[in-house]
């Protein structure tokens, strides 16, 4: 069993539902940077939802002045992260020469590839006043294709993420082709994200394909069978027209997509190849992986 695999039994809590609901998620909690975070994939049970194979939920936390997040510069390779931030804003830094303010509504989207050192802080202006933060981060797993492509950074601010209406409910299409809509955000393979707001007694249909799951921000929903508590994400069967309802006031993350191969994770580094994770641990301790301009002073060690 993997260091992963013994954690999740350790930590993670799944059970099965019915006949629309495959496995609703609990979080474990997780330290990251001074800031909680909830973190739902990967679990042993569930490595992926199409090729997304990390999400985590930061926060709501609250920063006095003075304080602020600060996740040191740590590696990548052979993935994308994607940050979307509710609330506040996380100042991010990569070895390709991105300096970013990430703000509510955006969309940053850094492509790993090869390999890419990053770092989230707080901004010195956000770190004297204090903020609350409010944020997911996901991590997509790149087709056997793109794993070794050139590292990439891409913002694209709030105003370019298109929104559509359906049955009265808003929905932001962050990436991917669902609704009738198209993100402008680069994509590697058959994915979706989606954001939707919900007032009490709206209903909305799930897109198909061949794995979709729902992360309840805030609120609650509801299925035929089941209802999915806040802070749980819950993994549908591949049925078609799987509808839910809000059962009070509710915020959702839509995630979905193709199925990719299997993928081995340790620590930092996601790949279709175990001995390409070895050398990438080998690459970080030995210094081996490009520094950060403006932040080359501090980094996070390999973990034992």
């Amino acid at each position: 069993m993997s260091n992963l695999d013994k954690l999740c039994e350790a930590q993670c809590s799944t059970h099965a539902v019915g006949n629309t609901i495959d496995t609703i998620i609990n979080p474990r909690v997780k330290d990251l940077g001074g800031l909680s975070v909830r973190r739902l994939l990967p679990i042993a049970k569930r490595r992926m939802i199409g090729p997304w194979i990390f999400f985590d939920h930061m926060g709501p936390a609250e920063f006095a002045p003075g304080d602020g997040i600060n996740v040191r510069p740590h590696p990548h390779i052979n993935l994308a992260t994607v940050t979307y931030v509710f609330e506040g804003e996380i100042m991010h830094r990569d070895s390709v020469g991105s300096l970013q303010a990430i703000q509510p509504g955006d969309i940053n989207l850094m492509v790993a590839g090869s390999g890419i050192v990053h770092s989230e802080r707080s901004s010195d202006a956000k770190r004297a006043s204090g903020q609350r933060l409010h944020a997911l981060q996901l991590w997509l797993a790149l087709p056997e294709a793109y794993e070794e492509c050139e590292p990439a950074f891409y913002h694209y601010p709030a105003d370019t993420i298109p929104v559509v209406t359906v049955d009265e409910v808003p929905i932001r299409v962050m990436m991917g082709s669902i609704y009738g809509v198209v993100s402008p955000v680069q994509t590697f393979a058959r994915t979706f994200y989606a954001e939707a707001q919900l007032q009490a007694g709206q209903s909305i249909t799930i897109p198909n394909d061949e794995e979709r799951a729902v992360y309840v921000v805030q609120g609650r929903m509801a299925a035929k069978e089941a209802t999915i508590p806040e802070h749980t994400m819950a993994v549908f069967k591949r049925r078609s027209g799987i509808v839910l309802e809000a059962v009070t006031e509710a915020k959702i993350a839509i995630i979905g997509g193709e199925s990719l191969s299997q993928r081995h994770i340790d620590w930092n580094f996601i790949s279709s190849r175990k001995e390409r994770i070895e050398q990438a641990k080998a690459d970080w301790q030995a210094g081996r992986f490009p520094k950060i301009v403006g932040d080359d002073e501090e980094f996070i060690p390999l973990p034992d």
